[in-house]
This record gives C-alpha cells, sequence and structure tokens, in this order.
C-alpha cells in the first residue's frame, strides 16, 4: 500500500497511490490525513487496504497521480530522529572535518532530533538567503515511520512498531557544523528542513528487498542531471532499523508518526572508502564523502557544495526499473 499526502492546509490531504505511481484515490474520508491515520492505525488499516485494493483492480479508477502536487508524506511531524546507521559515513566525514571517530560509534548508534515542523515538499525547492561558506549538501536516506512505542522496546518489539518507509534528502550545511558541534550542543542552525519523497510505502508492499530492518535496493542520486551515487542501502548498515528505534526509544516513549532517518546510505563495497560512479563505484549520498576521497587523494576537496541552480534528484528502483517511492527533486533558490 502507498499513501502520499496532497498539498492542503498545514497536514496535506490523506490519498491512497497504485503501486505503479500513475492514480490515486482520495482517503480522507478514512482519515483525513496521515498523521490521523497513524493515530489509530488499527481501525483504519482494513479501510485503508480495502480501498487500496480497489485502486489496484481498477474497482476504482481514481485520479491522475502528479508527484509534484504532493507536500511530504508527513508534512509535518511529532519527531524525527535521524540516526547514523551507515557508520562508513561517519567516519568519513569525522576525518573531513579532522575529527577523530571512537570505537564505540561501531557498537552504539549516533542519533540527532531534527527539526520536524515544517518539512520540504519532494519537488519543492531548497531555499536560503546566501550559499557561499554554508556547504549546502544533500543527503540520501531511508527513513520509517512507526507507531507508538513503548519506552525501553526491545529490538524485536521495535521492528513491530515500523508502519511505512520512505525516502528522504537530508539537507545539511557543512559550513555551518564544525563550529556549532564545537559549541557541544548538537546540530541545529546547520540542519534546516528535510524533505521526504512523494509516497510512503507499507513494508509488505516491498516484498522480499525488506527484510524487516534493512531496504536492499540501491538509492540513486543525481547532481545537476548526472548520476553521483547508487549505494545499496542494504550493504553496511551497521545499525538496522528496529535497532534506531530501540535506541531512540531507551528513555522516552515514542508517538505515532515518529520518524527514524538511517543516516546518509553509504557503501564500501571495495574494502575501502568507496568510489565514485566514473570509477566503477557505487558514488554517494552526499558531496561531503565525495570531497573527503578527493582529500584523501589530491590533498584537496575539488567537489563544490551546492549554490542557486542546483539540483538534486533522489530515488529508488524496483527490480522492474521503476520508481517505488517517487522522485525528490528540488532545485537551491535563492530566498
Amino acid at each position: 500500500m502507498k499513501l502520499a499526502s496532497l498539498k492542503a492546509g498545514r497536514d496535506g490531504r490523506l490519498v491512497l497511490v497504485k503501486s505503479d505511481l500513475t492514480r490515486y484515490v482520495d482517503a480522507s474520508a478514512i482519515a483525513p490525513t496521515l498523521q490521523a491515520a497513524l493515530d489509530d492505525w488499527p481501525a483504519v488499516l482494513p479501510r485503508l487496504r480495502a480501498l487500496s485494493e480497489s485502486l489496484e483492480s481498477g474497482a476504482k479508477a481514481g485520479e491522475s497521480f502528479d508527484e509534484a502536487l504532493c507536500a511530504s508524506p508527513l508534512p509535518r511531524a511529532y519527531q524525527w530522529a535521524d540516526g547514523s546507521a551507515y557508520v562508513n559515513h561517519v567516519e568519513l566525514v569525522r576525518k573531513a572535518r579532522g575529527a577523530e571517530m571512537p570505537e564505540s560509534f561501531w557498537t552504539d548508534p549516533l542519533m540527532y532530533q531534527g527539526g520536524s515542523d515544517s518539512f520540504i515538499a519532494p519537488r519543492d525547492a531548497i531555499r536560503f538567503p546566501v550559499t557561499e561558506g554554508w556547504g549546502v549538501d544533500f543527503e540520501a536516506e531511508i527513513a520509517v515511520v512507526t507507531g507508538d512505542v513503548p519506552m525501553g522496546v526491545s529490538v524485536a518489539d521495535a521492528a513491530k512498531a515500523i508502519r511505512l518507509v520512505m525516502i528522504v534528502n537530508d539537507v545539511s550545511l557543512r559550513g555551518l557544523i564544525p563550529g556549532e558541534l564545537a559549541k557541544g550542543f548538537g546540530f541545529f542552525q546547520s540542519k534546516p528542513s528535510s524533505a521526504f519523497g512523494p509516497v510512503a510505502v507499507t513494508p509488505d508492499e516491498l516484498g522480499d528487498v525488506w527484510d524487516g530492518g534493512k531496504l536492499h535496493l540501491p538509492l540513486v542520486s543525481h547532481l545537476n542531471g548526472q548520476l553521483f551515487g547508487k549505494p545499496n542501502a542494504g550493504i553496511d548498515m551497521t545499525f538496522d532499523f528496529p535497532t534506531l528505534i530501540a535506541h531512540a526509544a531507551k528513555t522516552r516513549p515514542l508517538a505515532a508518526g515518529t520518524i527514524i532517518g538511517s543516516g546518509t546510505v553509504s557503501n564500501k563495497l571495495d574494502g575501502g572508502p568507496g568510489k565514485p560512479v566514473s570509477e566503477g563505484g557505487a558514488g554517494y549520498s552526499c558531496i561531503a564523502e565525495i570531497r573527503m576521497i578527493e582529500t584523501i587523494e589530491t590533498g584537496k576537496p575539488s567537489t563544490p557544495f551546492m549554490s542557486f541552480g542546483d539540483t538534486v534528484r533522489i530515488e529508488m528502483l524496483d527490480a522492474q526499473g521503476c520508481s517505488i517511492f517517487g522522485a525528490i527533486d528540488q532545485t537551491v533558490e535563492k530566498a
């Protein structure tokens, strides 16, 4: 089952989308918003499934689906907690700013609490007053949406709380991160609003590529129309989603509609830091990683961060080459 939120008010209007992303049917009579559906998931799920099946079978014709009309599936959420499950990425970006990586990072997940009150729509621009010195970067990630999760949940029970899977562009301002972290109080200005793919997908819709904790497909990123990365989200993921959820819920319950991010998808593959697509590698899911590789190889980075007019497209395709979540397709514009 695929769900989306058409732009309407603050929280969008819930619709169900056909698996091939061609048609949609209004679901607001069952639940006006995706958050409302998540709040009452056991009660509304059978009705949502019945409506989805009628769309898939053709019993409901629906209307033509346009990804540009979508907000992020949850236009705002009660919580957005982003992990860093691909420790290869952590290691590289810490090297880039001259910071050693503790061994505990391989056994104890990193996680920060991001702003969740104003997510960007998947086809809307990323807007800033300036880009110079801010180090505007995209980060292609996977995320899950949970139901209610009790404090102290086990990893096994955390897996049962996963309601939906999404893709993410976790926008980062690399130029602001070092100074902000040096204060010892975490990210804030350096982590502006994120964007999520047009469609959120129930795990059962993903079939064998979802194993209950990881999504085993490449996450494809294009920068200014050129293939930039295609790392497999199921490879080199040190902490799976149930582990991340249990980590987040260690000292607090999580409300239905909580979004847990994977962090930037990153593959080593050859045992090293990874290779650009142009050299036969899987490439990267953010600019910071390729800049680190360039620094290792030549002593300095050569790939610039994003400027006004630059574009990023993030998408995941199934085995037949069809888009699963729709595409995040954004341009950096002056605010």
